[in-house]
Parts: C-alpha cells; sequence; structure tokens
C-alpha cells in the first residue's frame, strides 16, 4: 500500500543497528550501515555492538564522509537483568560507556561478557540513555529497575518484525509502557543494511550455534526484517509518536569521536612546574649532556621551535611520558632505541628517546610533527625482547593497571 499524498514521511533514527562487529550475528559492516542509512535519509544511526566498540571508527570514518550523523553505543545483556542499549550522549557519558564495557569484559573469560545490575548501578551513568529491549513477555519488573536505575534517561524498545503477531506486540508493549510510566521509542533491531543479505546472516547463524544451514531451524530469522527500511513503510508499522521519539532521543546524542585526543598521565610533573616548562627543564638538561662544548644557535633555534610547537599542540605529556620509559629501561640498563620520524626531531634527541642527532642530517621535523595532521607523533622505542616484559611491568606498577593496557 502506497503512502497517501497527505502522509508526511517522517524523521527517523535507528537506535539499535549491530554490524559484523558482533562476531557471526551482524552480516553488514559498519560502513554499509552507515552509507545506506543516508540513501534512506534517517536523521541518525546508532552503531550499537554488543558490549563491543570496535566498529565505531568505521562508521565515523563513513559518516564524516557522507555528512550524516553517528550515535556511538552498545548492547549488552545483563546476567540477571533486562537486555538493554546503552547510547552515549557526551564525552562523559562515552567514558561510562566504555568503562561498563571494559568491566563487563574483564568479568569473563576472553570472547565474552559479564554484567549485573549491581555493577550498573555500582558505575557513574551520567549521560548514558538506556533502551530496554523487553523478552517475549515483558518482565515489568525489569522496567522497574531500568527507570529506577536510569531515571528519564530509559525507554522501552519497540521492534516489530512483521512474524504475524505484531499488532498483539505492540498492543503489550504500550500496555507495559504505561503501566511503567516509561516511553516508547521504535528500534530496528537491525542485523543488515539491506534485506538481500538474510542468506549471509542465516549462515553466520548457523556458524554460531555451530549446525548445519539445513538444521539450525527455528533459530534463524523468520524473515528479512530485521534490516534498514524505507522511512515510509516504517510510518505504515509504528505509530507516529514512536517514530517521533527516535529523533528526540538521538538529538540528545551529541558525542563525537572528532572531540576525543590522546590524554597521557600528569604525575610525571613535578610540582612547581607545569607539563611544559618541565619539558623544556629536562630537554635542556638533555642537550648539556648531548652537546658538553656548547649549544650551538642552529641546535637552540631548532629546540626552540620544536618546543613551542609542542606546546601549542599540547603534547607535552606524551614527550613526558615516552621520556620516563626510556628513563626507566636505561636505568635498569635495558637495551631500548627510538626510531623511525623520531629520529627527525631534536627534542627527542635531547631527552634520549633517539640517539640520530638531527642537526647534523638536515632532517626535517614536519615529517615528525606537523600542525596540519591534527594528531601527535608517532614516537616507536624498540625495548630488547628479553627484558621488555619489565618495561610493561613498571608501566603497570607505575600507572596502574586499571589505566594501562596492551
Amino acid at each position: 500500500m502506497a503512502c497517501s499524498p497527505e502522509m508526511a514521511i517522517p524523521d527517523y533514527a535507528e537506535l539499535h543497528a549491530r554490524s559484523n562487529f558482533t562476531f557471526l550475528t551482524g552480516a553488514s559492516h559498519p560502513e554499509e550501515l552507515i552509507t545506506r542509512a543516508d540513501e534512506l535519509g534517517y536523521a541518525a544511526l546508532a552503531l550499537t555492538d554488543e558490549c563491543s566498540l570496535a566498529g565505531v571508527v568505521r562508521a565515523h570514518v563513513a559518516a564524516r564522509d557522507l555528512g550524516c550523523r553517528l550515535i556511538i553505543g552498545s548492547e549488552i545483556q545483563l546476567v540477571d537483568g533486562p537486555r538493554l542499549v546503552l547510547l552515549a550522549t557526551d564525552r562523559d557519558a562515552y567514558g561510562s560507556l566504555c568503562s561498563v564495557l571494559t568491566r563487563g569484559r574483564r568479568h569473563a573469560e576472553k570472547g565474552s561478557y559479564r554484567l549485573t545490575r549491581a555493577d550498573l548501578e555500582a558505575m557513574p551513568l551520567s549521560g548514558l540513555l538506556a533502551l530496554w529491549l523487553p523478552a517475549a513477555i515483558p518482565d515489568p519488573a525489569a522496567g522497574a529497575w531500568l527507570k529506577a536505575c536510569f531515571g528519564t534517561s530509559s525507554w522501552l524498545g519497540v521492534s516489530l518484525t512483521a512474524n504475524g503477531d505484531d499488532r498483539t506486540r505492540l498492543a503489550q508493549l504500550l500496555a507495559t509502557a504505561r503501566q511503567l510510566a516509561i516511553t516508547p521509542v521504535a528500534l530496528g533491531g537491525v542485523l543488515m543494511h539491506r534485506p538481500e543479505r538474510k542468506a549471509l546472516q542465516d549462515l553466520l547463524t548457523a556458524i554460531r550455534r555451530r549446525q548445519s544451514i539445513h538444521s539450525v531451524g527455528y533459530a534463524l530469522q523468520p524473515n528479512a526484517e530485521h534490516s534498514l527500511k524505507p522511512r515510509e513503510l516504517l510510518l505504515r508499522r509504528f505509530p507516529a509518536p514512536l517514530l517521533a521519539e527516535t529523533v528526540a532521543i538521538a538529538e540528545r546524542c551529541t558525542f563525537s569521536l572528532d572531540t576525543l585526543r590522546y590524554e597521557y598521565p600528569e604525575e610525571l610533573v613535578p610540582q612547581g612546574h607545569s607539563a611544559s616548562s618541565w619539558l623544556r627543564e629536562l630537554t635542556e638538561q638533555g642537550l648539556q649532556r648531548r652537546y658538553p662544548q656548547g649549544i650551538t644557535a642552529a641546535v637552540r633555534q631548532l629546540i626552540d621551535r620544536e618546543l613551542t610547537l609542542i606546546a601549542e599542540l599540547a603534547y607535552e605529556p606524551y614527550f613526558l611520558t615516552v621520556e620516563d620509559l626510556v628513563r626507566f629501561a636505561r636505568q635498569r640498563s635495558i637495551l631500548c632505541q627510538g626510531r623511525g620520524s623520531a629520529a627527525n626531531s631534536a627534542v627527542c634527541y635531547a631527552l634520549g628517546i633517539t640517539e640520530v642527532d638531527p642537526t647534523r642530517m638536515s632532517l626535517l621535523f614536519e615529517r615528525f610533527l606537523s600542525k596540519e595532521r591534527h594528531e601527535p607523533p608517532d614516537i616507536d622505542v624498540d625495548f630488547e625482547h628479553e627484558r621488555r616484559e619489565e618495561v610493561i611491568q613498571y608501566l603497570y606498577a607505575n600507572y596502574g593497571r586499571e589505566r594501562a593496557a596492551l
């Protein structure tokens, strides 16, 4: 049935989409989901792979190239509670989401995760939005807990998949939403960007269950409805307020990966110094060692130019972190050597990170650090493999295992 002329096609944001980074479940790449959502004129798309953010960088790049909007989130199943979609609204919420997923992964064997209600209750959740994915028979107790935990940042997700009981399912979910005074919202439960991926999605399901495609039976999706749909079709399936709510939620999610930058420890800066003044102090000490016969005007000019650019880009803590690791290694007589484009830096040479004097080789500093690249330089340091573990353990001990990862 075509939409009547007076029936306006509504805006819509897909808030529940899993990619192939939900291993053996999603049948489309993040880029494919973003591209298809853009083709369909969606207001936004949330990538919500299960307990994972592995696909968000690819989705972010695709969304940026197309000029469309990406929401970052994740789907989780609580051991003693409901299945949820968590969406990040801002930078703090993104940090909270990362903490939730990290806790879940650390509490389980590799490849799985474990999260409980108590885990969420013990964590800062400010800025996180929670969408409840109710079971076939909604449990009001689960919805009540969700509302107590997330307050007005909680919704009841309504997913309809044309399996013969959509009207009954919709009525049941709307009644539960009224009972709990929780706002319902339309969700697609997306597993593929186009319905043509259904065969691949079936195959993934069979592999995940370690069964043949012919024996997996009712574990397969009954149709291809878990794909991104035209908005006019969504209007025929969902009440308009549920579609409008998707856009209202999307408007609250303003976080972008573009706002992130590398953050390095501040503990390395002693009292009475800023990161900039301490880096200059260490550099001056290093210059005295490197040039015992005196510092030439050319060296002084190069050092001042480098330190000015490093300060302008606020990368001093990065240099201090690398210098700290190299200093530890040298104090323990652990062989180490900086390499690559870091050899173009007179500051790295003065700090003892590299052993090549760039002033003698006419090396180009901009190959190492450039304002136009909008990213920190790449300082590669090799440690002798027999003793590399000592450096790793120093890093854990000095900065804490909660703040360091390999």
